[in-house]
């Protein structure tokens, strides 16, 4: 899960789009899964380390799995993301292809195995309902670990009970919680062209994502001029200073966090400053790391130029009394562009469709954070995203809904089965 809060669907920039469905009773015979041994999945899938660049033990572990319940190893492979990411990790996405036995346009079941750093250490224990960390001190990592033993549990169930199905993509994700990279770099063409996608990440399993925000990341080196702050501080530039002054126009004028510009809206944060050895030294030196998103990429441009352009003007400001002033070095990227699915989308209709058969109701929603659904929509395959039953993400008090975990396990079996 790339982001906490807006993974969680929560804010005001989160759209609710409620379809109602008539309720029917779960079939008992079509819906029935090994739930005992999915417990077992995710309990040990959440005790592997893996934090971003670090998933090989992880895709070994569902690669072993799939292997004994009779899948061709040769069917299994692993691209070459890792080659062209952010970090240079240890292995790329893993990608499980199941030729089909009911004639059908292909589909794909996604997930990521990557943790935040945060997990590393966790010790999953089961209590009740509940699945948490017996160590206080690590997150669980249920995100995404739930996401990727939903999906494998749906592959084991096909591969060990000869369910009938259409052909199926299988694949887990390397590095979503550092911007999506895996996704971002997937190399498509091992996945057989499959015509809808669902993936799987936070949150209730009766919640389909539809659409995303579109994220754009930027790094600011930011250059002043050094010099003794008690024997000369006129003479200096201080880059700590123009940063201020930058980061100050921008909260005055109202262009960082909710940014809302007549029917233009978005979110723009600054969120690490690096700089400074001394207390005695004017320092020359800042690096500045901020983002901005927005559902309407035009907005979201015209906020990254309003921050850019306050950083140099701040820039500009600041002289010493020898006339040297500060510069700016700005580098940026777009992390992801965002996305929204029509509601009558083929992929969106089966998910709403598989929630039906389990008895409840499907909302629809709009996120405020980046899925690799993202990515997946860019690379042309329309996707959907569910929960699992992630709850309290990227903290210590994160826990997992046995529950909402199991009927997660259920619509994926259905929704590899092609039975909506």
């Amino acid at each position: 899960m790339n982001d906490t809060v807006s993974k969680c669907l929560v804010g005001p920039l989160f759209t609710i789009i409620p379809v109602k469905v008539m309720k029917k009773n779960e079939s008992s015979a079509g819906n029935k899964i090994d739930a005992a041994r999915a417990e077992n999945l995710v309990l040990e899938l959440m005790a592997i380390p893996g934090r971003s660049g670090e998933e090989r033990e992880v895709a070994e572990f569902i690669t072993h799995r799939l292997v004994a319940a009779g899948a061709d190893r040769a069917a299994i492979k692993t691209d070459n993301a890792f080659r062209s990411t952010a970090i240079r990790g240890n292995t790329g996405n893993l990608i499980f292809k199941l030729p089909g036995t009911i004639k059908a346009p292909r589909r794909m079941l996604s997930a990521h195995m990557d943790t935040v750093p945060l997990c590393v250490g966790c010790q999953p224990k089961k209590s009740g309902q509940f699945v948490r960390s017996a160590n206080s001190a690590t997150a669980l990592g249920a995100d995404d670990r739930a996401g990727c033993a939903t999906i494998l549990t749906a592959a084991l169930e096909i591969l060990e009970k000869g369910l009938p199905h259409p052909p199926l993509t299988y694949c887990w994700f390397i590095q979503e919680e550092i911007g999506l990279q895996g996704a971002r770099y997937l190399q498509t063409g091992l996945l057989g062209k499959p015509a809808m996608c669902f993936n799987w990440d936070g949150g209730s399993p009766t919640k389909l994502t539809i659409g995303a925000t579109g994220g754009y990341r930027f790094v600011i080196e930011i250059r002043g001029l050094a010099s003794h702050a008690g024997i000369a501080p006129e003479q200096g530039v201080s880059a700590i200073t123009i940063a201020s002054l930058a980061i100050a126009d921008l909260h005055r004028d109202g262009w960082l966090g909710l940014v809302v510009k007549g029917k233009d809206r978005g979110t723009a944060n600054v969120g690490v400053i690096q700089g400074g050895d001394a207390t005695n030294v004017i320092t020359d030196r800042v690096q500045v790391r901020a983002e901005a998103r927005s559902h309407n990429s035009t907005f979201r441009n015209k906020i990254v130029a309003r921050i850019e352009d306050a950083f140099r003007k701040a820039a500009a400001e600041v002289k010493s009394t020898t006339g040297h002033s500060g510069e700016v070095m700005i580098d940026g990227k777009l992390d992801y562009e965002s996305f929204q699915l029509d509601a009558s989308s083929p992929c969106v209709l089966a998910a709403t469709q598989a929630i039906r058969g389990m008895g409840a109701e499907a909302e629809l929603g709009i996120s405020n954070g980046g899925v690799d659904a993202n990515w997946l929509n860019a690379h042309g395959i329309p996707t959907v995203t569910l929960g699992c039953g992630q709850m309290n993400v990227h903290m210590t008090s994160e826990r997992l809904d046995l529950k909402m975990f199991h009927s997660a396990c259920k619509i994926a079996r259905t929704l590899a089965t092609g039975g909506e």
